[in-house]
């Protein structure tokens, strides 16, 4: 009797926490639209803009293909630099945040760091290297590696606290040096995860690398910028659907060699 009673408290507990919930999101999501201020009839009046704003993106030009393509390696470039200095700054700073390695007054200035950078928008960094180098791919470089840092750095430091902590403990009874335990206790299980956020954030980048370019930071987007500015839809389409065509393929690329490091 007594077990019986207690399953039906049970049960009308989890329900009445289960309506909670509800009733909380509900309040949430209400309060979140009222501050949107979303005017339906406005949507509805402005759908034949909209329609004629795609109709001037068809058909693409592809006559600048080859300046597309162009624009498009760079891009690229500045992914591989702007991610291969990012990822190599953030791993210190992973080091130096993650509570299970690092000493408590460390780990509060490494993860100021990293919520620091990841506040600042990638186009206010670009504007910012853009006034130190000029117009082009170095400012845009430099823009994606610190860009970069705010989140590669958070990743490492996720895959380092994710350690199993057995195997540390286990070196560090048997007299192991930190090196030592990094080495042979940490490095091997980081690794892939490590790499696979790497790949992430360079395909990421080539993304971004086209937001940069609205503020003058070299790559595809500075092109793309330029033909919306002149009213060249028709151009600006190429370089869209030529970013698109590259993206998807270092997205499945990219997506297999994940697999594998994560099978390994």
């Amino acid at each position: 009797m007594t077990e019986k009673k207690s399953s039906n408290l049970s049960r009308n507990y989890g329900w009445i926490k289960n309506l909670g919930i509800a009733t909380g999101l509900i309040v949430i999501y209400g309060w979140a639209l009222q501050g949107l201020e979303i005017d339906a009839g406005t949507l509805a009046s402005s759908w034949p803009y909209m329609t004629d704003f795609i109709s001037r993106l068809w058909p693409p030009n592809l006559e600048i293909i080859d300046v597309a393509i162009k624009a498009l390696i760079e891009t690229i470039q500045m992914s591989l630099w702007g991610t291969t200095i990012g990822a190599i700054i953030s791993v210190p700073i992973a080091i130096c945040s993650a509570h299970n390695i690092a000493p408590k007054w460390l780990q509060w200035p490494a993860n100021f760091i990293q919520n620091a950078v990841r506040s600042v928008p990638s186009i206010v960094l670009g504007l910012l290297f853009v006034s130190a180098t000029g117009l082009g791919a170095p400012a845009g470089t430099l823009a994606l590696g610190i860009y970069t840092i705010g989140y590669l750095a958070k990743f490492y430091q996720e895959a380092i606290e994710s350690v199993e902590v057995r195997s540390i403990e286990s070196l560090q009874v048997g007299g192991a040096s930190w090196l030592q335990v990094a080495q042979y206790g940490i490095f091997p299980q980081v690794l892939p995860l490590v790499l696979g956020y790497t790949l992430w954030m360079f395909e990421y980048n080539i993304r971004a690398a086209s937001v940069l370019g609205v503020v003058g930071a070299g790559g595809i987007g500075f092109e793309l910028v330029n033909y919306i500015r002149a009213f060249e839809y028709n151009k600006a389409t190429t370089m869209m659907l030529v970013l698109l065509v590259v993206v998807t393929v270092i997205d499945v690329i990219s997506s297999k060699w994940r697999q594998r490091l994560e099978a390994k």
